[in-house]
């Protein structure tokens, strides 16, 4: 195949907070539709492509526990509601605007609207062509979703886990607040965790070493970067 990808299947972990756009809240239909089209030119180098998605933009579980005084166990459980719905509408945008057949597997059961997660069947999909969407976290609260893409990855065997982000990598300081902050390149699962970088959770972290699985950050929001990193070229930070 020409342009064959470096990764054949990969996993792409989506913050809730990008569907949001430029708004605090709610799913932003120009940003459906863009990372609708990053994702076709990935799937069209025969990537294998498998979806973690956020739901900061509608119900973060810590977060919104705290502001309604509710049980952090149920403010969790609240969040992962809101990953099914963040997964919903990239399916739909993904069937409809660039005909890609795909599928949501739920680790919390509601047949209605998504299948229920089963490891063997995930990877069946996938090796028929289809994008897979995981939602619901782990099925378990106290875990987050970079948690739940790094357990995912693992079960189905991805080459890489892609961390897109809204900045170009992990840098020595928040780049935000610090104009002088420089980008890693690469380093080492126990760099991140020895430093304290705020890239993924320590659980999703730690997970990720035991297995060996790469982790690429990267920024998501520059046009042409998904297929850059799936095809090699050395963008954003590789931890490894």
């Amino acid at each position: 195949m020409q342009n064959e990808p470096k990764y054949k299947r990969v996993l792409l972990k989506l913050s809730g907070e990008a569907f949001a756009g430029k708004e605090r809240y709610g799913i932003d239909p120009d940003f459906l539709e863009y990372i609708s089209q990053e994702i076709k030119e990935i799937y069209d180098l025969g990537t294998e492509i498998a979806i973690v998605i956020g739901g900061g933009n509608i119900f973060r579980g810590v977060r919104g526990g705290q502001h309604l005084n509710i049980d952090r166990a149920t403010a969790d459980y609240m969040g992962m509601m809101a990953t099914v719905i963040n997964a919903l509408a990239l399916q739909d945008t993904l069937e409809r605007l660039v005909k890609i057949p795909t599928r949501v597997l739920s680790a919390i059961e509601m047949r209605q609207v998504a299948e229920p997660y089963i490891r063997r069947r995930a990877v069946r999909h996938l090796e028929k062509g289809r994008i897979v969407i995981f939602a619901g976290g782990t099925g378990n609260p106290f875990f987050s979703t970079d948690t739940a893409a790094a357990l995912r990855a693992a079960e189905i065997g991805a080459d890489v886990l892609l961390k897109a982000t809204k900045v170009s990598g992990i840098y020595t300081t928040d780049p935000e607040k610090d104009p002088n902050a420089d980008l890693i390149k690469e380093i080492t699962y126990i760099e991140v965790i020895n430093r304290g970088l705020k890239v993924m959770d320590y659980t999703a972290m730690t997970m990720c070493k035991e297995i060996n699985l790469p982790v690429i950050v990267f920024n998501i929001k520059e046009p042409g970067n998904l297929k850059k990193v799936v095809s090699g070229e050395r963008i954003g930070t590789l931890v490894t």
